[in-house]
């Protein structure tokens, strides 16, 4: 296992080297999935495609309509791609906004609050007896964030180092009975001008109910996920990453590998 996360860090050292050297556009608005503080200049778009596991994908547009103020609408699908019947997560799309509340000074960081409601994975419907009455309950393999507030802090450390902490509150998904308040916390790390390491880790509060284990997905363990971050243009960003690290789900032998495209534009 050493040897293959060295072999790993050296092969991306190596294209951190050898491609060209292109500014990333913009500060980092998420980490692997966990909010950060960054919002998009104003006049700014993003486009961004999430490639999941079962021919998933989830494409996602935000726009900054101030400096400090952005929203986005995401619409995700499963076996989209195979021979399969394609579905839909649900009939109408998923919410993103976020309003900085305070910039970050030399001493303070960053302050954001938000609304997430697009969690990650394929949407389950399932039927439960409690009493002898039957509920329909509705998630996500992970739960959306939901309303949050997160922190971000960042260091001039050979290339910029961002810290990130947060609390959030699923609104939706609570209908398993696990409504806890979530914590999450990360980091990103620039190599150099073009590729940036991503960690975060997800305490999932909201997902660990032992007494659910047929609606409950996760194990008490959090989800660990990490990503590598390559600005191949101005406009144009590939992310490469490693979700649930942690196994913190049954019958999880490897993590879960997915693929970003992120394309942005000014108009």
């Amino acid at each position: 296992m050493k040897y293959k996360i060295l072999t790993g860090l050296i092969i991306i050292v190596f294209f951190s080297i050898g491609f060209t050297q292109k500014e990333q556009p913009y500060p980092p608005l998420y980490l692997v999935s966990a909010p950060t503080a960054g919002t998009l200049p104003k006049g700014t778009f993003t486009s961004e495609f999430l490639l999941q596991k079962n021919g998933g994908i989830l494409p996602k547009i935000e726009i900054g309509l101030t400096n400090h103020f952005m929203i986005g609408l995401s619409y995700g699908m499963h076996k989209f791609i195979g021979d399969e019947k394609m579905n839909v997560n649900k009939t109408y799309p998923e919410v993103q906004i976020k309003y900085r509340a305070y910039e970050e000074t030399t001493q303070w960081p960053a302050v954001v609050v938000g609304l997430d409601t697009q969690g990650r994975g394929e949407y389950h419907e399932y039927s439960i007896d409690d009493d002898s009455e039957s509920e329909l309950v509705e998630r996500y393999d992970r739960k959306a964030w939901g309303a949050f507030v997160v922190a971000s802090k960042n260091w001039n450390a050979l290339g910029n180092l961002g810290f990130h902490i947060g609390i959030a509150k699923n609104l939706t998904e609570g209908k398993d009975g696990d409504k806890d308040i979530d914590f999450f916390f990360g980091f990103d790390k620039e190599l150099n001008r073009s590729f940036s390491l991503l960690l975060e880790y997800d305490a999932a509060f909201n997902d660990n109910d032992n007494d659910l284990e047929d609606i409950s997905f996760g194990k008490g363990s959090g989800y660990l996920n990490a990503g590598v971050r390559w600005a191949v243009t101005p406009n144009l960003m590939l992310e490469l990453d490693y979700n649930n690290i942690t196994k913190n789900v049954e019958g999880a032998d490897y993590a879960n590998r997915e693929l970003k495209i992120i394309y942005s534009e000014t108009f």
